[in-house]
């Protein structure tokens, strides 16, 4: 009887193993990374509102669960005439005595469809290390969109496009997202639209101005657009009545009656 009872004493620290577990794979270097860690930040938004800056990828991964990625077509293979087909890593090379020394980058964006973007670029001598340092660097550069029905055409009182519109521009790239009426869908860029999808937002209008085929401006001037939404000071009326959202969509409370 007691090596039955040794033996299911030992099973119950198998049963709390769970809680442990980013305490084996994830030991933290920074003070933020150790605040998540003990389980004293529990949210997000409470590091991106105070405007803390995160240093370390395993904070998203603990804090925002289920993150999916996407690379950006910013090269182009060979081709005969230069129309080559698009492609997810953009090659380079210098040539020295030893021969040629090929480079790779690409483009990463993240998200969970909910008000939660990111954009990072990576460059390595090989495709997967570029790619993970796209993904990493993606983490890193975390930010919260603003989302709302700012369409004169539709008054549905959803989250579903933008609450007025913006515009980002780096180098000669400029580009401006108008709210849509619901069911519009992404009138904008192919890439652009894989950015606007990660972070949620179905229906937009956009125009863009200069060199648009260099797609690593286009999306760094998406980018600055989608984080003046944020930035840009509402007051609580205007905030109900064009429906904003900060972030994730909160689940409507029903009251019993």
């Amino acid at each position: 009887m007691k090596k039955t009872g040794e033996a299911e004493e030992a099973k119950e620290p198998e049963a709390a193993a769970p809680k442990e577990e980013r305490n084996i794979f994830w030991t933290p270097v920074t003070e933020l990374g150790r605040l998540v860690k003990e389980g004293k930040i529990n949210d997000i938004d409470e590091i991106l509102d105070n405007g803390k800056k995160i240093m370390e990828k395993e904070i998203v991964d603990v804090l925002l669960p289920g993150m999916e990625s996407d690379l950006l077509l910013i090269g182009q293979s060979r081709g005969k005439f230069g129309g080559g087909k698009r492609r997810v890593f953009k090659q380079t090379q210098k040539k020295t005595k030893e021969g040629n020394k090929p480079h790779f980058a690409t483009l990463a964006v993240i998200g969970n469809k909910d008000g939660y973007i990111g954009v990072g670029y990576g460059k390595a001598k090989e495709t997967v290390p570029a790619r993970e340092k796209a993904v990493r660097r993606a983490k890193l550069n975390l930010i919260k969109i603003r989302r709302g029905c700012g369409s004169w055409q539709c008054g549905c009182g959803q989250a579903h496009s933008i609450p007025f519109a913006v515009s980002g521009r780096c180098g000669s790239v400029r580009i401006t997202l108008m709210p849509a009426p619901k069911g519009k869908g992404l009138i904008a860029e192919k890439e652009v639209q894989k950015v606007l999808a990660m972070a949620g937002i179905k229906d937009v209008w956009s125009q863009t101005e200069g060199q648009t085929r260099k797609k690593r401006n286009l999306i760094e001037a998406t980018v600055l657009a989608l984080r003046a939404l944020t930035e840009m000071k509402m007051r609580e009326e205007d905030m109900a009545k064009l429906s904003c959202v900060s972030g994730k969509v909160q689940p409507k409370v029903v009251i019993p009656e």
